[in-house]
């Protein structure tokens, strides 16, 4: 088809509906930040995703939360509260970072008033990665020690071990002769773990750190060197490591799942995972239980959602994202189960005694139980660095995520100064943080992990999460953000995203909120009790990230003009540059809000620069029209 001559289908636009940026000559190209970056394909947003959120506590968390919580019955408060309230929440923040292509900070254009919800997840995020890093420390230390031909927490008889330390192999040969009593003795995988990893014994409490484990100190310090040159290029080289480590866990995973289901005793402990007691459902206990494993999960309200969507181009399906993601997790969680319990089973059987006495979860199960298991294998050493190299890439996932969530954040608030330096804050975060976490490398360092764990993201992250739902929906408005994922994907979310996003999601937050303050219990780790001081400081933990949420109100409503009502109204207003980052996905009524155009008809200006009309400007036609109709009939 021949064209005609350019200057007869496109006509001259005047100059007061170019931007700025077409304006110039080039001479102002200093004035407008460097370009933000995408990712380099749609897989690489998919499988950051999954690495984000199959992370350790699918593998330490779900399989113990189950079998104490009515076993195969589990599931379904699981799978009903991934309905209302992880799969909706999931969904708004993929749609709130892919619309803005901003991260958990800018993207409160949306609503300046309640920037402070993003300070607050900033906070939270900075509190978490100092600890999660510290766990992946912990995990490159086993799987150092693994690389020998007899694993270290194997026998009774080193140094480090107590007159306490039995061993499995004498278990079993009283077992076979006359029954030993084992109530007050310790396994030589939990004095390795607590006694030479820890050295805990160095430290009389949270007050009394002790000195340094310098061989932990390295370890943690490799960890962030490892973290800092996967996101050193933000989501163009952490885009392409998650094309390993989001997906070698499975094969892991796979291979302890084969060879666990083959040892003796392993449906024992399948038995014991599995079976449903359906009277737990009638506790509100199993349901929060339910709601509080689906939210950590999936990663909700850290930002790490929004951050990795904000990257991607305007009309990725993330509808189809979503359901791949959470159902994927979900899952895996499963299949996790079903790993750990089967050498469960078989380790209680060894032992002579029930599975419920070897059961246990977070690093109690992954740096005591499962390592004693692994001494009952032949090749123990290989099965060991197996498991310990899937807890690795798990734990990477999740630090990467957490990371660029913090340097996006800030970098989009700052472009014009950070983001041409952006590998240099990142070595700049990353040093901060290590320096933050040295005070987990000490002797009583696992009371610091123990209360940050507690308190970093515990009912402020509720409260964040909660405040996105009601300023979205309210605030926002309802029908505004259907009409926004509509310009963006092509169709509005069904009837069962809006009652989620406006009614379940909101009230299911909440209901755990209260449920946590009134089920409140002071920390502990084992035996020891934290003092009253410790209890304050990890509460102020909790409270500093949910008062962002004021003070950010009042900086707004500072920064406006006229009586505080008038101010308070101009702040709940989106911003006059609100809505998608590029100039060619600015169809509709956001046509109107690019810098320098002030024509009636602003959509025709776009089709005619951009030459003619696609089935998304179709879209924002429809939109359009709708905006007119409402209008007509105030």
């Amino acid at each position: 088809m021949s064209q005609l001559p350019a200057a007869h289908i496109c006509p001259v636009t005047p100059d007061l509906l170019l931007s700025p940026s077409e304006q110039g000559d080039g001479d102002l190209d200093s004035e407008y930040p460097a370009d933000r970056g995408n990712w380099t394909g749609k897989l690489d947003f998919l499988l950051s995703c999954i690495g984000y959120c199959v992370g350790l506590g699918n593998v330490w968390r779900f399989p113990y939360r189950a079998y104490t919580n009515g076993g195969g019955a589990f599931l379904v408060p699981y799978f009903i509260m991934l309905a209302i309230c992880g799969i909706p929440i999931f969904f708004m923040e993929l749609s709130l970072g892919q619309f803005s292509s901003l991260g958990p900070l800018a993207v409160w254009k949306i609503s300046p008033l309640f920037k402070g919800v993003g300070m607050g997840t900033i906070l939270i995020v900075s509190l978490v990665a100092i600890y999660y890093n510290m766990i992946i420390a912990y995990v490159l230390f086993y799987l150092f020690a693994s690389l020998t031909n007899n694993l270290p927490w194997q026998h009774c008889g080193n140094w480090w071990n107590t007159d306490l330390c039995l061993d499995h192999h004498v278990i079993k040969a009283g077992n076979a002769a006359l029954p030993l009593n084992i109530t007050n003795t310790v396994s030589p995988s939990e004095e390795y773990w607590s006694r030479y990893v820890l050295h805990i014994q160095g430290s009389s409490g949270i007050g009394d750190p002790g000195r340094i484990r310098w061989n932990l100190c390295l370890c943690l310090l490799l960890s962030w060197v490892i973290v800092y040159l996967c996101i050193l290029k933000g989501v163009k080289s952490s885009g392409k490591v998650v094309y390993f480590t989001a997906t070698f866990p499975y094969l892991i995973l796979l291979m302890l799942l084969v060879r666990g289901v083959t040892l003796e005793g392993a449906w024992k402990g399948i038995r014991f995972y599995l079976t449903p007691q359906f009277d737990h459902l009638l506790s509100s206990k199993v349901w929060i239980e339910a709601a509080l494993q689906i939210f950590y999960s999936l990663g909700v309200g850290f930002g790490g959602l929004l951050t990795f969507a904000s990257y991607n181009t305007f009309h990725q399906n993330i509808y189809r994202d979503t359901f791949i993601v959470t159902l994927g997790n979900a899952i895996t969680s499963i299949l996790a189960g079903f790993a750990i319990f089967s050498v469960l089973g078989y380790m209680s059987q060894e032992l002579g005694v029930p599975v419920n006495q070897v059961a246990k979860a977070g690093p109690g199960l992954a740096f005591v139980v499962y390592p004693q298991a692994m001494t009952m294998l032949p090749l123990s050493p290989f099965w060991s660095f197996l498991f310990f190299f899937m807890l690795l890439t798990l734990g990477l996932d999740s630090q990467f995520a957490f990371m660029e969530t913090i340097v996006t954040a800030v970098t989009d608030e700052f472009p014009y100064y950070l983001r041409p330096k952006k590998a240099f804050f990142s070595a700049v975060i990353c040093i901060v943080l290590f320096l933050m976490g040295l005070i987990l490398t000490t002797e009583g360092g696992m009371y610091w992990l123990v209360l940050l764990d507690d308190y970093s993201a515990g009912f402020g992250l509720m409260v964040v999460v909660i405040t996105t739902c009601l300023v979205v929906t309210r605030i926002y408005g309802m029908k505004r953000f259907c009409r926004d994922i509509h310009m963006m994907l092509g169709f509005k979310p069904g009837r069962y995203f809006q009652a989620c996003w406006m009614f379940l999601s909101p009230v299911t937050m909440m209901a755990l909120l209260v449920y946590n303050i009134i089920k409140y219990q002071p920390s502990e780790y084992g035996s020891y009790r934290f003092p009253f001081w410790a209890e304050v400081l990890g509460i102020l933990m909790g409270l500093v990230s949910c008062l962002m949420i004021p003070a950010g109100m009042v900086l707004a409503v500072l920064r406006e003009e006229g009586t505080l009502w008038e101010r308070v109204q101009q702040a709940s207003r989106p911003a006059m540059d609100w809505g998608p980052s590029l100039e060619e996905d600015r169809t509709g009524m956001y046509v109107a809000t690019l810098a320098g155009s002030q024509s009636p008809k602003p959509l025709m200006v776009h089709m005619r620069k951009y030459g003619g009309i696609t089935s998304y400007e179709n879209t924002a036609i429809e939109v359009d029209k709708e905006i007119e109709e409402e209008e007509s009939m105030m």
